[in-house]
């Protein structure tokens, strides 16, 4: 027998089938997932240490007999488990498994290691990221833990309000970034924010951006508000907050700002351009702009 964080203990009448009581499993006793259990009874909400015996078994609440998963339609876990249970197309996954799939990535941590760390199934982990599943609260509060965000982030909760909303830490500090520190930061591509000014007056908006030889570049249309970035000394910033631990950064590009004319130079952006614009519609204008300055700040602790 073994178990997750989360499932479901339930003992039954071998002869009848009829539980006769449930409760959720809230503590392991061994990394296996063995016996003995915590569990929080439903009909009491008082926790117990169970060793469960022959009138008991465990059900999995992410692949709950009956329950839509995704492509996998109805499939118990050990269908899925065992690959007995095919889904009819490629992966799609649903919102919380791109979330999920994105923050380990962004943590640097393999399938296997985020799932040793949420005590669950390597299987289901590869599961929940490439197919529409409802988890449980007990397994996203386990891998909210285990990647260091939120149940609320891997929801998507948060998305139509502004970051930064968390409280400040006890003791921080504003610390400089160095020119290197900074080039890091802004990688080989990404969202950026550039500022110009418009005959309406200044503005500052979202782009999609690539960085080819000290170059940051990005695509936009001829009348767009981007545009009037050309011919002008401009500012370009990018950022991130993490609301978790109240930290963040920002990369601050003051330079001169020129539209791609060389084919090459075109082809080259075009070849390293991570996605089409987030923005959608024609923009085949390729703007660069070559900082002739590079700043940035980060928000952290002494000894950080």
């Amino acid at each position: 027998m073994r178990a997750h964080l989360g499932d479901l203990l339930v003992i039954e009448s071998p002869t009848t089938g009829a539980a006769r009581r449930d409760g959720e499993i809230v503590g392991l006793h061994h990394e296996d997932g063995s016996p003995p259990y915590d569990v929080r009874w439903s009909d009491t909400d008082e926790v117990t240490l169970v060793f469960p015996g022959p009138d008991a078994h465990i059900r999995h609440i992410e692949y709950e007999p009956g329950r839509v998963h995704g492509s996998f339609g109805r499939a118990t876990e050990e269908e899925v488990l065992s690959g007995a249970a095919q889904p009819g197309r490629g992966p799609n996954p649903g919102d919380i498994g791109r979330r999920v799939a994105a923050e380990r990535r962004r943590q640097g941590m393999s399938r296997t290691e985020a799932a040793r760390r949420a005590a669950m199934a390597p299987d289901y982990l590869a599961y929940l990221e490439e197919h529409p599943a409802d988890p449980t609260l007990a397994t996203l509060i386990r891998l909210a833990a285990a990647l260091g965000t939120s149940v609320e982030a891997l929801r998507g909760g948060g998305m139509d309000v502004p970051p930064g909303r968390a409280m400040a830490l006890l003791h921080p500090q504003l610390l400089q970034l160095s020119p290197d520190e900074c080039r890091a930061r802004l990688s080989t591509h990404g969202i950026g924010r550039i500022a110009v000014t418009t005959p309406e007056g200044p503005a500052v908006v979202p782009v999609n951006y690539v960085v080819v030889d000290d170059l940051i570049a990005f695509r936009t249309a001829p009348d767009s508000v981007p545009a009037a970035a050309v011919g002008k000394e401009v500012a370009f910033e990018v950022d991130h907050v993490d609301d978790a631990l109240s930290q963040g950064w920002s990369v601050l590009a003051v330079g001169p700002a020129q539209v791609v004319t060389e084919p090459d130079t075109v082809r080259r952006l075009s070849e390293s351009a991570h996605t089409d614009t987030w923005a959608g519609g024609r923009r085949d204008m390729w703007v660069s702009i070559r900082p002739a300055r590079l700043t940035g700040r980060r928000i952290g602790t002494a000894g950080m």
